[in-house]
Formats: C-alpha cells, structure tokens, sequence
C-alpha cells in the first residue's frame, strides 16, 4: 500500500488550501470525506452531496480537526500550512504543484523540481507529517474504489 492510500484510509476529514479544480472538492465529497475548503482570507467553506449534487455552504471558520491538509499553493507557503495542520491534528499535508513535468499549468500536475520537492518534504517532515506530493489527490480517490484497488 502506498503512502497516498495509507493517508486516504485514515482520513475523514480534509482541509484544503487552495485547489486547482473543482475536482478535488468534489471527488472527496462524492467518496464520503467531510471537506472543508479555506477559500480567501477568513473564509471557509463545506463541501457537501446533497441530492446528488456537491453543493457548497459556508462554515465560517476552519474545523476543529483535520486528518489530511491539502494544498496547491507555492511552496514557500507552506511553513504556515504545516503550522495549521499541526494545530488541526493532522497527520499528512498532500501538496499539488498544478503543473506537468515540462512545467505547464496542468489541474492534475504533481510536478515539483527537485529543489521544491526537497524542500517541501524538508518542512513537512520536519513538522512530524507524513509528505505526498503525487499522485493527483482526485485520482488516488477514485482509484480507492476501483475494483481491485487496495
């Protein structure tokens, strides 16, 4: 088992900073996950199925807890990110970089140069937190409940 699928097993709660789709609310809400989204400053939102539909519903503030904080914003964030999760009680921080190995905007990208990826591991690891960088988070979702996955 993978360390992204170890994650998502322990996970029920997500918070996310930022995200490069609609994707990735939407594909956690849809597999059962509470996702709450910090989506500006002070503001914060649920994510939730109701009908059939992801609808979406201010929360006001950030959840008491968190089992996995999710970001697509630039590494040199990140410190204050992990300060958060650690506040929430994380155990992971999954970051997305947006971009594919040539460097282009890519919604599923998880490309980092090694310098970002070492650094941002340096961080993240350093704060006690499991890292996860790849695969796309929608993807290792879904692949969940795809017949034979793990």
């Amino acid at each position: 088992m993978t360390d992204a699928a170890k994650v998502l097993a322990g996970t029920k709660i997500v918070l996310l900073v930022d995200w490069p789709s609609r994707d990735v609310p939407d594909t956690l809400a849809r597999s059962g996950f509470t996702v709450v989204s910090n989506d500006g400053p002070d503001e914060y939102n649920a994510y939730e199925v109701q009908g059939g539909e992801v609808r979406v519903r201010s929360v006001g503030q950030l959840p008491r807890r968190a089992d996995l904080v999710y970001t697509h914003r630039p590494v040199d964030e990140l410190t204050e990110i992990v300060d958060t999760a650690k506040a929430l009680g994380a155990k992971a921080v999954w970051i997305q970089s947006g971009r594919d190995k040539t460097g282009a905007k890519d919604p599923r990208g998880c490309w980092l140069s090694q310098g970002e990826s070492g650094k941002a591991r340096t961080i993240v690891e350093g704060a006690g937190l499991t890292y996860i960088e790849a695969p796309y988070v929608a993807d290792a979702v879904r692949s969940r409940s795809a017949p034979g996955a793990l």
